[in-house]
């Protein structure tokens, strides 16, 4: 009798302990049992009670929603109106026929958002300073860093070749995100090959491989691009077809070298505007001389417009380029950035430990907890001057730009504000964080860390966010 009545003691605490486990994640918890590693809070901010927790101070991978991390930290560094600016200076003397008499240097200003329209304003501005020459070289300076070591297989991969526009690497003298950029329309003819340019100049900058077909009408476009290094020179690899009556269709490919790619840019935009370079070019890792003169400067845009781009599309370039710029000395690196970034999390009260080794959330050594990122998400809505920026960049799923959350019930899409994040590599990671508003109109905060072991199967968002979108809109009704 006595070890029956504790079998069945043990077997009820059992039941007892396992929901207020999971408490108020009902549908979340079912992954529990399929072996995936969670971390999850949802609690209001009016009051100090939680809602549902399971392990919410567990230390997992986060992927992308360390990029709500990077944002929080540059708007406490910079505020929302922060501009970068990229310059182009020198030391030599404009002679009477506005001819420099020396080198000019392109002085990275790790802009994020640089593009070939950013360059042309600053080469216009340049002419209007009256320069027509350059007799010497055009110096392209990442003295704020690059180039930077690669952590990740994928941007180590497309130091060599890669068939993808997110896996750039990084420089504080990068341009266009990192990607080159060419522009395939179709022939007049079927059976002709398709009309190949560059999307940045007039003149040939990037070489091309075409083997794109032009096909009859109606007949499908399907077009496989490869960027691969050939004796120190990217060469756009493209195959395929497009049909005659097809629009024609921009490819992005990430470049091997950011500064090397905004060298060959800027010095076929000086030509085309008639400033001809006698001295060729170089890169190099030197800061510009205190007694240098700014010849033409360009300012990006605001920070608070470069988050909702790095947030809303999940952009890594930009993500890692902001913390890069978040560390104070020269030739930084990811995990300095990451550094920077931990710097900004110690102060943030209640948040516990965290692990960043960049900004973007490629690598998967970044740690942190559901508990943490809800900490995070308050300590951004008691900062008035900034939190209005700050959840601007996240997505609401009933009209969000990634269409893979425009799931649940109406009151799930209208309710919540969110950042996602995804891995595949070495496990299964599907990360959610952010804000939502209950029926009655008052403010909580929600993060859901869901990591795989090399055992569990592979695993789909829908897996994630239905169960969730289901436990949130419980929360929502009920206060």
């Amino acid at each position: 009798m006595r070890l029956r009545f504790r079998l069945v003691t043990v077997i009820l605490s059992l039941c007892f302990v396992l929901p207020v486990q999971a408490a108020g994640f009902d549908s979340l918890s079912r992954l529990l049992g399929e072996g995936f590693r969670i971390s999850a809070e949802a609690r209001l901010l009016d009051e100090d009670g939680v809602l549902a927790t399971i392990e919410p101070r567990r230390q997992l991978a986060p992927a992308s929603v360390s990029k709500s991390y990077m944002a929080a930290a540059a708007l406490n560094r910079w505020g929302p109106q922060h501009r970068f600016t990229t310059r182009l200076v020198s030391e030599a003397r404009l002679d009477d026929q506005g001819v420099l008499q020396g080198d000019l240097m392109l002085d990275g200003g790790g802009d994020p958002a640089l593009t070939t329209e950013d360059l042309w304003r600053l080469v216009q501005r340049l002419h209007q300073a009256g320069v027509r020459g350059v007799n010497g070289r055009l110096r392209i300076s990442q003295w704020r860093f690059g180039p930077v070591a690669c952590l990740t297989i994928d941007r180590c991969e497309a130091r060599e070749h890669t068939r993808h526009a997110y896996s750039a690497l990084l420089s504080s003298a990068g341009v266009n995100y990192g990607n080159w950029c060419v522009n395939v329309a179709p022939a007049e003819t079927p059976g002709e090959p398709a009309t190949v340019t560059g999307c940045d100049s007039q003149a040939p900058i990037l070489a091309i491989d075409n083997r794109v077909v032009t096909r009859p009408d109606n007949s499908g476009t399907e077009i496989s691009a490869e960027r691969v290094t050939r004796d120190g020179r990217d060469v756009m690899h493209l195959s395929g077809q497009i049909s005659t009556n097809a629009h024609p269709r921009d490819i992005y490919r990430a470049s091997s070298d950011p500064a090397d790619q905004m060298a060959l840019i800027l010095l076929a935009m000086l030509n085309q505007a008639g400033i001809s370079v006698t001295g060729g070019m170089d890169i190099t890792q030197d800061r510009p001389a205190s007694t240098v003169t700014t010849l033409a400067a360009v300012d990006g845009k605001p920070l608070q417009e470069l988050l909702l781009r790095t947030m809303n599309y999940s952009n890594n370039y930009m993500a890692d380029m902001l913390a890069l710029n978040l560390v104070a000395s020269p030739r930084a690196d990811l995990r300095s950035a990451g550094g920077a970034i931990e710097a900004f999390v110690d102060g943030i009260p209640d948040h516990g430990p965290a692990t960043l080794h960049s900004g973007s959330g490629l690598t998967p050594e970044n740690r942190i907890s559901a508990h943490g990122a809800n900490a995070l998400l308050e300590h951004l809505y008691y900062r008035p001057s900034l939190f209005p920026s700050f959840v601007a960049t996240l997505q609401s799923p009933n009209n969000g730009v990634m269409r893979f959350i425009r799931r649940g019930s109406d009151t799930f899409q209208r309710h919540v504000m969110l950042k996602t994040g995804t891995l595949n590599q070495p496990v299964a990671v599907r990360a959610v964080s952010g804000y939502f508003r209950t029926a009655r109109g008052r403010w909580g905060v929600f993060s859901v860390l869901v990591n795989g072991t090399a055992s569990t199967p592979y695993l789909s968002w829908s897996e994630v966010l239905d169960p969730l979108a289901l436990d949130l809109e419980r929360m929502i009704d009920n206060h």
